[in-house]
């Protein structure tokens, strides 16, 4: 226990040269990656009225930080809704299944399971394929939040650019930690609550340094 804490290695992240290389990385990465959930926060909304708006004359309610208006549910036509809503999935499930089987599930989960299982490395479809199978869920009225799509965006963004810059595995898992971070705090204007669930989610009693 004492040799671990007078290891080299687990200081190295106040090293000088280290701070600065991971405050221009996490810059640069964290503005890509937060744009990256800006535009598929986008997308879900005109998803959402293409689909449920044009359709079914319903649109979902905002969040409480994305509008102060009053909100009454009204629908024109009930009996779309869950044939637009079968629609979507059956269309999501043929996309993921063909393209991109990672991109299935909540999203959060495959972004610690290439935390831990494949050194940090996604591959730079999932990103792309995630935000249109979610887009279409969310927006066709289908069970899904913004949480875990943004999550393996953002992470599927910072882990191709970790790969781009060369870096070693271990730097990249942080990269795509920083990345989760980063999607999660631009999508839900959260910057500190997304940092430090970027610690916490790849460990259930431990955080990453």
């Amino acid at each position: 226990m004492i040799m671990d804490i007078f290891n080299i290695e687990r200081w190295k992240f106040l090293e000088f040269s280290y701070l600065k290389k991971w405050t221009i990385f996490g810059l640069f990465m964290g503005s890509i990656a937060g744009l990256g959930s800006i535009l598929f926060f986008l997308l879900v909304q005109n998803v959402s009225q293409i689909f449920l708006g044009s359709m079914t004359g319903f649109l979902p309610p905002a969040s409480g930080t994305e509008t102060e208006e009053s909100y009454t549910i009204f629908m024109e036509n009930r009996w779309m809704f869950p044939i637009i809503t079968g629609m979507g999935g059956l269309v999501v499930g043929l996309i993921s299944t063909k393209f991109a089987p990672e991109s299935q599930g909540h999203g959060t989960d495959a972004v610690i399971d290439a935390f831990h299982n494949k050194n940090g490395k996604i591959r730079l479809r999932i990103p792309f394929i995630k935000a249109v199978t979610s887009a279409i869920t969310i927006g066709s009225g289908g069970s899904g939040g913004r949480e875990g799509p943004t999550a393996q965006i953002s992470a599927g963004i910072s882990s191709f650019l970790a790969k781009f810059f060369k870096f070693d595995e271990r730097e990249q898992r942080i990269a795509v930690a920083a990345g989760l971070g980063a999607g999660i705090g631009s999508i839900f204007k959260a910057p500190l609550g997304a940092a430090l669930f970027s610690t916490e989610i790849f460990y259930k009693r431990d955080f990453e340094v």
